[in-house]
């Protein structure tokens, strides 16, 4: 097994840290060398460690994006971890239509890779408004790589993918078989704009929103990363939105701009007024 050469693996970490925020360590080469080879083979060189000297001295901002977006990690499974889904239904969304009447609930998922999240609350507003319990709201899904908004943008699953979270009913009712995959319904897939976006950049074209979800993300992060993420995220929330992160993620001791809510694990509340204006 070759060993990547710290040369190479320091171009690569600061490189991929630089566009995306995610920290790699050392004990992640092996990793890096497995997700790495197939762009190594493509671009016809025979080592890892000749694509990261390719990409550092032809300063090819392509081939170090491909590196970057092969690194990132892109986990998720429709209804992941079940209990957040509940909490926006019975709690969340409901309290935010009385408070703002027939104003637009606006939803951002962050760092929505292949577009499971997006579209469970999607199935969610769904099935409330079959209940009788509308509203008017609009779901933005972001993510860095193109390449996995593109498959969220198709909404085509495999049998594992729909099988990982998914009841068999929401299956049936929300979802179309295309020969060996799983198309999602066209109303549900019209419900989620998705956009290529990276939560390094300035996030002010986005707006304003009600509920944020970056859920599992932010572990990623080093501190000074984290706390200028949600710094920025605060920052495009309106008075009393919703942040909702992952059930081992927290706000606490990164910034003061959120409290923590007592509905469920990885649920928080932007303090009004907590944020400098921006």
């Amino acid at each position: 097994m070759s060993m990547l050469p710290e040369a190479d693996f320091s171009f690569i970490a600061r490189e991929v840290k630089a566009r995306s925020g995610l920290v790699l360590d050392a004990e992640q080469a092996y990793l890096i060398e497995t997700r790495l080879a197939p762009i190594a083979r493509r671009e016809n060189l025979a080592s890892v460690s000749e694509l990261s000297t390719a990409a550092r001295l032809r300063r090819d901002e392509r081939l170090t994006w491909q590196i970057a977006d092969a690194l990132l990690t892109n986990e998720t499974s429709f209804f992941r971890d079940r209990t957040p889904f509940h909490t926006l239904r019975d709690h969340v969304i409901p309290e935010l239509q009385r408070a703002r009447g027939h104003e637009k609930i606006r939803i951002w998922c962050a760092a929505s890779s292949t577009g499971q999240e997006p579209f469970s609350i999607a199935m969610v507003v769904d099935e409330m408004r079959a209940e009788g319990r509308g509203a008017d709201i609009e779901i933005v899904a972001t993510d860095i790589s193109e390449r996995v908004l593109e498959k969220a943008r198709a909404g085509l699953y495999s049998q594992f993918e729909v099988q990982r979270g998914l009841p068999v009913q929401m299956l049936l009712r929300h979802f179309e078989k295309a020969g060996d995959l799983w198309r999602i319904a066209d109303r549900i897939r019209a419900m989620v704009r998705f956009q290529r976006f990276n939560l390094l950049d300035d996030l002010h074209p986005l707006g304003k929103f009600d509920i944020v979800l970056c859920r599992n993300v932010l572990s990623y992060f080093d501190p000074a990363t984290k706390h200028a993420t949600l710094e920025k995220i605060a920052a495009q929330m309106n008075d009393d939105a919703v942040l909702v992160l992952g059930a081992s993620e927290t706000t606490s001791s990164v910034t003061d701009a959120f409290a923590a809510m007592g509905i469920g694990r990885g649920f928080h509340a932007r303090r009004t007024g907590a944020l400098r204006a921006a």
